[in-house]
């Protein structure tokens, strides 16, 4: 991640670049933009991301739009690329002219794309970037998730209180927003529920050989290895793991949810524990629906990066159609108002600080599948 100096420089050339160009007005639709890792390292996100947002899109069109009036939606791929998202952000405000934008899926780009929006009061509402400060950015950047702080205390307390254990080794993914932050809570609240961190170590996104990091860590007589990292390096941090000995559960954060981490892990996983912030096993009418129809469409089960960019677009029609004049001001205004929102991922409000109160749960892998263990309410 390069520094914001040299993305504000960067943020200010692709303004004056796109500046002139415009995009033909019709009054009939209401524009909307989303940027996603369709591809590069984080592809699954990015794809599951838009799969949601483009179902959400299609069934509030086929409804008849929002008062009236259909949603053109413009998705552009950032590649897993920080530079690549400020420009396709830069691209959607000063080209597409959206009055909202949706995205992105993960934290460390979401702070890049809401320094991009707020700095053009554009409304922003990433449907799963949980590091605080994405929403601090500024007024205009919302979340539909919950936060790093709650989900590290939820798998605090399930280490401590449901799995009875108490010393944990964490692996941080040091150039990740993400991993750093939900280590650090975890570390902080493990200690509150008579827990430990005994030893903290670290790597980087795209490191393949954690054999010298788990050799230290098996050293440590730990009961549990907490890596709160993203679904590829985690699958190989277990599958080493199991080939060193180690039988230590994994905890982890709803960063390890793809398809991938199974392919990748194969049975290293199985039994492992990450916080997420929905299951399939629900019996929410809403969800059930959600999940039979999204079968229907692309013949797979949906992960919750589909879910809750399905939940992030309906919120959006949701503050759109509350609007009498549809402007970026009135879409922030109504966003800020959202109160028990019904999603396919729960019931949700936004708080004072734009994040969406909600609950978390606590799935188990078990092979392809994450099996429903407990939920925790804020």
């Amino acid at each position: 991640m390069k520094q914001f100096t040299s993305i504000i420089a960067l943020v200010s050339f692709t303004f004056l670049f796109l500046a002139g160009c415009t995009s033909k007005k019709n009054d009939n639709e209401i524009v909307i933009g989303s940027y996603s890792s369709n591809t590069g390292a984080t592809a699954t996100f990015g794809v599951y991301q838009l799969r949601g947002t483009e179902m959400a899109i299609e069934e509030i069109n086929a409804k008849g739009g929002i008062n009236g009036k259909k949603i053109k939606h413009i998705n552009y791929d950032n590649k897993s690329d920080g530079d690549e998202t400020l420009a396709v952000v830069n691209r959607l405000i000063s080209q597409d002219k959206v009055v909202a934008i949706l995205g992105e899926a993960t934290s460390g780009r979401s702070k890049i794309g809401a320094q991009v929006a707020q700095q053009n009061k554009i409304p922003m509402l990433t449907s799963s970037a949980t590091n605080p400060d994405v929403t601090k950015t500024g007024n205009y950047i919302f979340r539909a998730c919950f936060i790093d702080p709650f989900q590290g205390m939820v798998m605090a307390k399930f280490m401590t209180e449901n799995l009875k254990l108490k010393r944990a080794a964490v692996m941080r993914d040091i150039k990740n927003d993400y991993s750093v932050g939900l280590s650090d809570i975890f570390t902080e609240k493990l200690k509150g529920f008579g827990g430990e961190v005994v030893t903290d170590i670290s790597y980087q996104e795209g490191d393949i050989d954690f054999k010298s990091q788990l050799t230290s860590i098996k050293a440590k007589n730990v009961e549990a290895i907490f890596v709160p990292g993203y679904y590829n390096e985690v699958a190989l941090i277990a599958k080493q793991a199991r080939e060193l000995g180690m039988k230590q559960p994994l905890l982890g954060g709803d960063g390890w949810s793809s398809p991938k981490l199974h392919e990748i892990a194969k049975d290293a996983i199985n039994g492992s524990y990450f916080s997420n912030h929905y299951t399939t096993e629900s019996t929410d009418p809403k969800t059930v629906e959600f999940v039979k129809a999204f079968k229907a469409k692309y013949n797979e089960v949906p992960d919750v990066m589909a879910a809750l960019a399905y939940d992030a677009a309906y919120m959006m029609a949701e503050a759109i159609k509350n609007t009498k004049e549809v402007t970026s001001e009135n879409i922030r205004e109504e966003l800020a108002k959202i109160k028990d929102f019904h999603g396919v991922t729960g019931k949700m409000s936004m708080d004072a600080n734009r994040d969406a109160v909600k609950s978390a749960v606590v799935v188990q892998v078990q092979g392809e599948d994450y099996k429903f263990v407990t939920s925790v309410n804020p």
